[in-house]
């Protein structure tokens, strides 16, 4: 900035002006200060100016894996809000794992940005003394619950509830569960929590509770979607009705059964989780839950930025939970629209 000072004839502090677009600054100013900048090749730094004002405008989101259609559109969602709002984004992949996600939380790459974005896989309820930083935090997903820092949830048990509930409005009573697990009810998952609201709809429909439709799966793949369809038609189990605990699983049970001679939606209704974007281009399209997912981008982002710029002692914090609807498409035998 001093070079460029020199150059252009000017004050350190006109060049400021100019870098940081003060308006009150005369036209011919303006433009030997530019000049010289593009001469010197000059690029502000913004770890200097970080240092001076206490802030990046940089924050960071930490998710599993980008491969993965949801947290990618959450992804590109949270950029092109964060955007709009003059924030840069970095974006971590932690892997689900557990050191990955300390990492996000404690490392030194912290420094560098305002604040976290953090869905964790394997960091769980018996970890949540971990959350208690000293920089704006906000969690993601359903992995910890009332915590030291602000949290952004899905209606797990509800919207699955409300899932299960559209396929026995078709008259469907023999309904598997892709994906679903008995998880320790202090360490709470998606998974669990799902399944849960599968069993309510069960059991207030007066459907009895068969075992061998309940399918656990370690990965919510398109591969292991498929493999359990056949898995179940292998096996002989009776099934008018599938339910993924995720669009990805969802499409690749639609695979499945289609390989194995089974018609979507006569003779199995499907329906996943999340409502990707893919699901409308399948064949058939896929019925899903959506639990809010732009809902989730945008309320995260605006409570970490009002974190950002709180001021004084840090409030209390805040738990919210986006609305959710069942998006039925083909593969529940409807058009498209919202149930």
């Amino acid at each position: 900035m001093h070079d460029v000072a020199r150059v252009a004839g000017v004050s350190i502090k006109t060049v400021s002006n100019v870098v940081n677009d003060y308006p009150y600054v005369r036209d011919d100013t303006r433009r030997r200060v530019q000049e010289a900048i593009a001469k010197l090749s000059y690029r502000p730094n913004v770890s200097a100016r970080g240092l001076r004002s206490g802030r990046t405008g940089v924050i960071a989101l930490a998710v599993p894996a980008l491969r993965e259609n949801y947290f990618a559109e959450m992804a590109d969602h949270i950029i092109r809000l964060a955007d709009t709002r003059g924030v840069g984004v970095v974006v971590e992949q932690t892997g689900g794992h557990r050191d990955a996600e300390i990492l996000a939380i404690s490392g030194g790459r912290r420094r560098l940005t305002d604040g976290l974005l953090l869905s964790p896989v394997n960091l769980g309820q018996l970890d949540v003394d971990m959350l208690d930083v000293d920089y704006p935090l906000v969690l993601l997903g359903d992995r910890i619950f009332n915590g030291p820092t602000d949290h952004v949830a899905i209606h797990n048990t509800a919207a699955a509830r409300a899932g299960v509930e559209h396929l026995l409005s078709l008259g469907r009573r023999r309904i598997a569960i892709l994906g679903g697990s008995d998880d320790d009810p202090a360490q709470p998952s998606s998974a669990s929590l799902r399944l849960a609201g599968y069993r309510e709809a069960l059991a207030a429909a007066g459907v009895p509770e068969d075992p061998a439709l309940i399918r656990p799966l370690l990965h919510w793949t398109r591969d292991a979607g498929s493999e359990a369809v056949h898995a179940l038609v292998a096996e002989g189990v009776a099934f008018d009705g599938l339910f993924a605990l995720n669009d990805t699983l969802a499409l690749g049970a639609l695979r499945g059964l289609a390989r194995e001679g089974v018609t979507v939606p006569d003779d199995v209704a499907v329906l996943g989780f999340d409502n990707i974007d893919e699901a409308r281009f399948s064949v058939p399209s896929l019925s899903s839950v959506d639990a809010g997912k732009e809902q989730i981008a945008e309320t995260a982002l605006d409570l970490l930025l009002e974190r950002i710029s709180e001021k004084g002692p840090r409030k209390d914090p805040r738990t919210v939970q986006p609305a959710f609807s069942v998006v039925a498409r083909e593969s529940t035998g409807f058009g498209g629209g919202d149930v």
